[in-house]
């Protein structure tokens, strides 16, 4: 053969090869090009050589046998906290969430087993583990009665290539826990078909009938999210100043006493809907319309915007949600009988 038939054969090989290479990537762009882990398990890589030569009638070409290499499946998971801080929580209550997204990093598609570890050294408290809940309605938020409680080997999330499954850990919150203490919760995912050093290899055991491999998170992933505790209080000193008609402080029938309420809130939490209220004592009549909050006149009605109220034998304040670290001033006044 000639040197310009022998390159134009190379050129004829190099063409035809790179026409079966192509027809298989068309078959398979659109889902390896979105995957993690490349090509998808079990897609076939099928190979021709081609020989080539002048014949009486022109040239001829002649087909290798095909090589057909099926993919193997890559093992690999993570597991990522789906919560963007400590999740905040206080002592004593139960079904208190955290949150994770599990995603299948490998090529084919894989059961996952879960499992939570409240029991992390190097915390502040254990919480009580309660159960694994699985996204059924793919909102991001635990729903009661909707969401699917998970029961290992029972109902273990099966997820194609790169797809993802939002997670939930419900815990109750030990009644000791103080403020400000954390508490370390982890989600892991296990593959089904094994886990291991990367590169172990399940024989026959992949997705679409080849092996399967682990990769490069040993087919386990694992995160941790975390609770804060966060309490709040608040403390009251009540004061009293007297003045008689006489111009004197002597608590005497006429004389007005002005009370004084300082409520002062501490811990690192928030006080919800927090209420000052104070009976009228005995032997006083209430002064109408005499309710401050930080020297604020208040009205006596519960009907209008403001925060003060007086219904007959109580007056009270209506503070709202507190943070920590604040002070309210409170007044009012009776007249003694």
């Amino acid at each position: 053969m000639t040197k310009g038939r022998i390159l134009r054969a190379k050129h004829f090989f190099a063409r035809r090869n790179m026409a079966y290479l192509a027809a298989a990537s068309a078959l398979f762009m659109g889902a390896s090009s979105a995957h993690a882990a490349g090509t998808l398990a079990g897609t076939d890589i099928v190979n021709i050589a081609q020989a080539s030569y002048d014949g009486p009638s022109g040239t001829v070409t002649v087909d290798s046998n095909p090589v057909t290499i099926t993919v193997d499946e890559l093992l690999d998971v993570t597991v990522v906290s789906g919560d963007p801080g400590d999740v905040a929580t206080t002592p004593g209550v139960s079904a208190q969430v955290t949150t994770y997204q599990v995603t299948n990093t490998g090529n084919g598609s894989e059961a996952f087993t879960l499992a939570a570890d409240t029991a992390k050294t190097g915390d502040d408290f254990d919480t009580t583990f309660e159960q694994i809940v699985l996204d059924t309605n793919n909102n991001g938020v635990y729903d009661v009665g909707v969401d699917t409680v998970y029961a290992a080997g029972t109902n273990d999330p099966v997820l194609a290539a790169d797809e993802s499954v939002t997670v939930f850990i419900l815990s109750t919150i030990p009644a000791t826990a103080n403020d400000a203490e954390r508490a370390e919760v982890e989600l892991s995912a296990t593959a089904v078909t094994g886990s291991g050093t990367p590169g172990t290899t399940f024989a026959g055991q992949g997705d679409g009938g080849g092996d399967a491999v682990v990769g490069s998170t040993g087919a386990d992933g694992a995160d941790s999210g975390f609770f804060v505790v966060q309490v709040a209080d608040v403390a009251l000193v009540k004061s009293a100043t007297i003045v008689d008609p006489f111009g004197g402080t002597e608590a005497v029938p006429g004389a007005t006493i002005t009370y004084q309420i300082v409520a002062t809130t501490s811990g690192s939490g928030s006080l919800v809907n927090l209420t000052i209220a104070d009976d009228v004592p005995g032997d006083t009549t209430y002064v109408n319309e005499s309710i401050t909050l930080e020297s604020a006149a208040l009205t006596d009605s519960n009907a209008d915007a403001d925060e003060g109220s007086f219904d007959g034998t109580q007056i009270a304040v209506a503070l709202g949600t507190i943070a920590s670290g604040q002070t309210r001033t409170i007044t009012f006044q009776v007249t003694i009988d």
